[in-house]
């Protein structure tokens, strides 16, 4: 639900990238604008002035022919000033307003027309300069500008301002994305680091400095807080492994206790069954621990449990398994097993170990014995429960005939140790 509200709102990048663009348009829009009036203002300041020297000119020109009334001599004059010039059409009157020669730039088509209205649009009014004879007025001119360099000039200036504004855009846009790759980084790798921890639980990643001092800061403390939460992961597994090592295991020996032997056996058998092999269990146990535990105390009894379990472990194999099944009874898996004397050889080392006395707290020492009881699957069971039955019987049998030995399931077959022997 939350990932499809987000998935149908704007991203921030995308805001902020719009509203760069939008920024950059209107402010390039706007210079453009400012630039182009600004152009056609002093063009048009420009084009007055150069109208007004223009008709200057041609009044001291024409100054002589407008004394004398010359037609000729005036339009002469006129056309040889008027047709180098931006003018559109120039006439010349005499003291009484009669026209006396007029001039008209020949042009015609489109391009003239275009021109002439452009001139019209832009420039001032058509100019009315006094002729001057000594002082007094003689006649007048009459000027209309052409707009034929107007128009080129504004077509190169709008040119010019287009790709000015083209470039300026371009510049404004790509500092623009500069910097909002400035913010959106440092903002994205936070929500990847945020999304790895909430998804993946990988509190271990941390979020990279930024160059914005607030956004640096923001990631510090989102870091700090990773800091803590991996360091309260970290206490929370250790929790959870000692105390499921505490429920598979016994505290005393730190050995495995039986549930977790019976779970292993489960899963030796199941894979004895198929792969047709022979799993074997040896059931251990302690033949003097009673009397050692009522005559020299429970701290006696508990050093003997620990020798006991060192000993039986240094006896197997790396994959094997011994655990203590309660009391002073152990428990050992042979997996896989190749043939019975397997087993009764490792059973026979077991006994061996313990003919060394052990150590109780302070100078004394006891002996002790153990003895063992060996059921093979599928010989003797084939489930966990016959095979330790199996396995527990032949223990007892082995303590009938004689503490100290061994006994296989299903067979006459015991074995005694040597202290028994001798």
């Amino acid at each position: 639900m939350s990932l499809s509200r987000s998935g149908n709102r704007p991203t921030l990048r995308s805001v902020i990238g719009r509203g760069h663009l939008i920024v950059a348009l209107v402010g390039v829009a706007m210079a453009s604008l400012s630039l182009t009036l600004l152009g056609v203002l002093a063009l048009r300041v420009y084009a007055d002035h150069n109208l007004q020297l223009i008709a200057r000119s041609i009044s001291y020109t024409v100054e002589a022919a407008v004394v004398f009334n010359d037609n000729v001599a005036a339009t002469e004059a006129l056309a040889l000033i008027a047709s180098t010039e931006e003018v559109a059409d120039a006439q010349v009157f005499d003291e009484k307003r009669q026209l006396l020669a007029r001039w008209q730039r020949p042009e015609t088509g489109l391009v003239s027309e275009l021109e002439i209205q452009i001139a019209r649009t832009l420039l001032e009014k058509p100019i009315n300069m006094p002729i001057l004879h000594q002082g007094q007025e003689v006649g007048s001119i009459l000027l209309t500008g052409h707009g034929g360099s107007l128009m080129r000039f504004l077509l190169s200036g709008l040119a010019g301002i287009v790709l000015c504004t083209a470039v300026s855009a371009w510049v404004a846009l790509y500092l623009a994305r500069r910097q909002l790759r400035g913010i959106t980084g440092p903002l994205r790798s936070l929500a990847e680091v945020a999304h790895a921890a909430r998804r993946e639980r990988a509190f271990d990643r941390r979020v990279p400095p930024a160059r914005i001092a607030e956004l640096d800061s923001l990631g510090n403390d989102f870091n700090a807080l990773l800091d803590e939460l991996e360091s309260w992961q970290t206490h929370l597994q250790n929790e959870n492994e000692t105390l499921a090592h505490q429920a598979s295991h016994d505290s005393l020996t730190g050995l495995p206790n039986r549930a977790f032997f019976e779970g292993r056996l489960i899963r030796a058998l199941r894979n004895a069954s198929k792969h047709d092999e022979r799993v074997a269990v040896l059931f251990i146990d302690s033949d003097r621990f009673k009397g050692i535990n009522d005559n020299f105390g429970h701290a006696a009894g508990d050093a003997v449990l620990v020798a006991v379990a060192t000993r039986v472990r240094a006896q197997l194999r790396e994959e094997d398994l011994v655990a203590r099944l309660g009391g002073d009874e152990f428990a050992v898996l042979l997996t896989p097993l190749h043939t019975t004397e397997d087993a009764e050889r490792i059973a026979e080392k077991i006994i061996a170990s313990m003919e060394l006395p052990v150590q109780l707290p302070g100078d004394t020492q006891v002996m002790s014995s153990l003895s063992v009881g060996i059921a093979i699957y599928p010989d003797h069971g084939s489930t966990p429960g016959t095979l330790l039955d199996a396995a527990d019987a032949a223990m007892y049998q082995a303590k009938r005939l004689s503490r100290g030995g061994q006994f296989t399931a299903g067979s006459e077959h015991f074995v005694a140790n040597v202290q028994t022997r001798r």
